[in-house]
């Protein structure tokens, strides 16, 4: 299989849950600045990130744009590949597609079976779509009989495909299918070296060359020159996924504060969770603090092993001054990756 590589450094991510106006304006505020990659959030109940992107898409001149990230329990790959391929054409072939075993199915009562072959057969799919492979896919989860394929013609045979994960079970798929993986909620430096050996083996069963799969970390980022009021606010958004989050990072050995977050979650008291985020948990677990400190935070995760680092909503006290900072005072100052 060929390698594809995500033509990225540094991103940015948006939640989906604004009007068709901001995305247009975000859209053309980030252009201004030298970001590589633009995200947009498939949340549960949440708008659909495939609209937000067509509306920015139109608008971004340069940087690579996708879904972060849709699931095969509640799209059908062929829907997925479907969605990737419009976007493809929409952007002039810069999208990326993004896939992840989805939060929050419970709530709908979907079940998540077998999630790791599903991922691995969604992207297998998507590609076999793509390229127009008239055989027949016949998979474990899903199967295309001869002859299905689009009544289209794709902008290209391939997209860029980015695979969510903290475990090393799907990195190691990721590492044959993927181009990317990625770990969402996470600026710890020390998951990079957690999932690395898992991902390097995928990628010597897949006979594919040590290092062509990526490793993006991305987590909410609020950004200030008033370091405090940033570092307090972002608590805010992160006591609402620190729950989950938490308890998936291997890396944190503190069963009591994982009870007691769980606890807290469970009666929904938000200012007990904020109350337990430490300087060392907020680092964990978002960028946040005035420009230097975000540098220091990018740059350990450079020498980590990071090929892409993501800066998720809502950037700052306010969105706009968020992505400048961004945009004017961190990007520039961040090595290559």
């Amino acid at each position: 299989m060929a390698d594809i590589r995500f033509s990225s450094r540094f991103s940015i991510a948006f939640q989906s849950n604004k009007t068709p106006a901001e995305y247009e304006a975000l859209a053309d505020l980030v252009d201004t600045y030298g970001f590589d990659v633009v995200s947009v959030y498939n949340d549960l109940l949440f708008q659909p990130a495939l609209g937000p992107l067509i509306l920015m898409a139109r608008r971004l001149r340069h940087a690579q744009i996708g879904p972060a990230a849709l699931n095969p329990f509640t799209i059908h790959p062929v829907e997925i590949a479907g969605q990737a391929a419009f976007l493809d054409m929409i952007s002039n072939g810069r999208a990326y597609l993004g896939l992840a075993r989805g939060a929050w199915l419970e709530q709908i009562g979907v079940e998540s079976r077998r999630p790791v072959q599903a991922l691995r057969e969604a992207a297998l799919i998507v590609q076999h779509l793509l390229r127009r492979d008239p055989a027949a896919f016949e998979g474990d989860v899903f199967r295309l009989t001869a002859g299905t394929g689009l009544n289209y013609t794709p902008a290209r045979d391939r997209v860029p495909i980015m695979i969510g994960t903290w475990g090393r079970q799907t990195a190691a798929m990721a590492g044959q299918v993927a181009d990317e993986i990625k770990i969402g909620g996470s600026a710890n430096p020390a998951m990079v070296g957690y999932l690395a050996p898992a991902l390097r083996k995928g990628e010597e069963m897949a006979g594919r060359q040590a290092g062509s799969v990526g490793v993006c970390l991305g987590a909410v980022c609020v950004v200030d020159e008033d370091r405090a009021a940033a570092r307090d606010y972002v608590r805010h958004d992160l006591a609402l996924y620190l729950p989950v989050v938490a308890r998936l990072d291997p890396t944190l050995n503190d069963p009591d504060l994982l009870a007691a977050l769980q606890a807290a979650d469970a009666r929904r008291d938000h200012a007990a969770i904020r109350a337990m985020i430490s300087d060392d948990i907020l680092d964990r677990f978002a960028f946040a603090g005035a420009p230097a400190d975000i540098i220091r935070q990018v740059e350990r995760l450079i020498d980590a092993g990071a090929t892409r680092v993501e800066f998720g909503t809502p950037h700052g006290l306010t969105p706009s001054t968020g992505i400048r900072l961004l945009g004017a005072k961190v990007l520039p100052s961040l090595p290559p990756l």
